[in-house]
């Protein structure tokens, strides 16, 4: 089998079944944390008979265990009852355009083990997608697993996901990827697993909205800007991925009619004005044309600039620097004033790579915002950076993976 282009290998999904009930018990405690019985029946709005005799099956089933004593509420202490952190272990994979970071977590979302490093899409998927089982080995082998004991797979890339069949559309990063069948590809490796795929920029709006800012907030927009610049939708606690699963690309929202002509072939779009690699062109040309020591002694130095060099340029009080910054921070805000005046979000949160530049780009963002954004859809909005970094796409992709391990009857 291992000889056969992935491409010719057919796989039935394997099938962890929950009635609807028992979905709605994982859901609560999987967001709520542990609950007791009557904890359970109050929030379902179940009879409490019927609550104690799924719970039962599901004991039995090895989904849930009970996990100490909850607070007495004027009788006996009531048992708690949570995830089995044993029933199966899940792996989260964030793929970067130049990075990729792996963890597996037990059934809990709790990281076990973590490997993070260098990666590049612009080459073949299935050299790529080897080496990320590899990886997924070598962390299972440092806890003594097998590749049988992995039940869920969730994969973050950067790009345009249609999501049920989990490939990648006409993405502009990496267009050797379109259609690749990732999901087969790693069940080859992990054939217990059921195996989820999304935009990179959703699985990060997932990872805050469990374990960052975002944990509590209903509505909300995660915002990434790194190589490109997309936004995730939390939308009711859920994401939202539209029709297609081509919601949140705001990074093609034109910004510039007669700007430079974008990588999706239209021109001006955020993405080319404003994102990473602009911040880092318009700094070379600053330094080039002499209006910048501080990025001519970075550029004479190491021979090319980065966006986080215009960052530390800024922080150092250079001028042309702060007015790169704040233009890019000006046309990423204008846009997402827009969004603000149609969304009505409780809170925008802004990661990805470039997010680290400094407070300068936030504030640019900020003030652009509130001052294009209606008076009513701005009174209680939160403009901050997402304070997981780097870890809201690993946590994301876990959380992906824990999401779609059962099927629903």
């Amino acid at each position: 089998m291992a000889d056969l282009p992935v491409e010719t290998i057919q796989f039935d999904e394997p099938t962890l079944m929950l009635e609807p009930l028992e979905a709605a018990v994982v859901t609560a405690i999987r967001r709520q944390g542990p609950l007791s019985r009557t904890d359970l029946s109050e929030r379902l709005d179940y009879s409490r008979a019927s609550v104690t005799g799924i719970v039962g099956r599901m004991i039995d089933a090895r989904v849930l265990t009970e996990a100490g004593e909850g607070k007495s509420a004027g009788g006996r202490r009531p048992f708690l009852l949570d995830l089995n952190p044993h029933l199966g272990y899940v792996v989260g994979v964030d793929v970067g355009a130049t990075s990729l970071d792996v963890a597996l977590a037990d059934f809990r979302g709790q990281i076990l083990e973590r490997a993070t490093g260098p990666g590049d899409v612009r080459g073949r998927p299935d050299d790529f997608f080897d080496r990320v089982a590899d990886v997924v080995d070598e962390l299972l082998a440092r806890r003594g697993l097998p590749a049988t004991a992995v039940i869920g797979i969730g994969v973050g890339v950067p790009g345009p996901v249609e999501f049920v069949p989990g490939v990648l559309i006409a993405p502009p990063l990496m267009p050797l990827w379109e259609g690749y069948p990732i999901k087969q590809h790693l069940r080859r490796r992990f054939p217990a697993a059921r195996v989820a795929v999304d935009n990179d920029v959703n699985i990060m709006a997932r990872g805050e909205h469990q374990a960052g800012a975002g944990r509590g907030l209903d509505n909300f927009l995660f915002v990434k800007i790194g190589t490109g610049i997309g936004c995730g939708i939390i939308s009711h606690g859920e994401i939202y991925r539209g029709a297609d699963g081509a919601a949140g690309d705001v990074g093609h929202i034109c910004v510039d009619y007669n700007g430079p002509v974008c990588h999706c072939g239209n021109q001006g779009c955020l993405e080319i004005m404003a994102a990473g690699p602009a911040i880092a062109a318009e700094g070379r040309a600053r330094a080039e044309a002499g209006e910048s020591q501080f990025l001519a002694a970075r550029l004479a130095e190491r021979g090319t600039l980065t966006a986080v060099d215009v960052g530390d340029a800024a922080a150092a009080g250079d001028r042309a620097a702060l007015e790169i910054i704040r233009r890019s921070g000006r046309m990423i805000g204008g846009v997402l004033a827009t969004l603000v005046n149609f969304y009505n979000p409780q809170a925008v949160f802004i990661g990805g790579g470039v997010a680290g530049i400094g407070h300068g780009l936030l504030s640019a963002i900020r003030q652009a915002t509130l001052r294009r954004a209606t008076a009513l859809s701005t009174r209680h909005l939160r403009i901050e950076y997402a304070p997981l970094g780097e870890d809201a796409g690993v946590i994301g992709g876990i959380w992906l993976a824990l999401e779609n391990v059962f099927v629903v009857k």
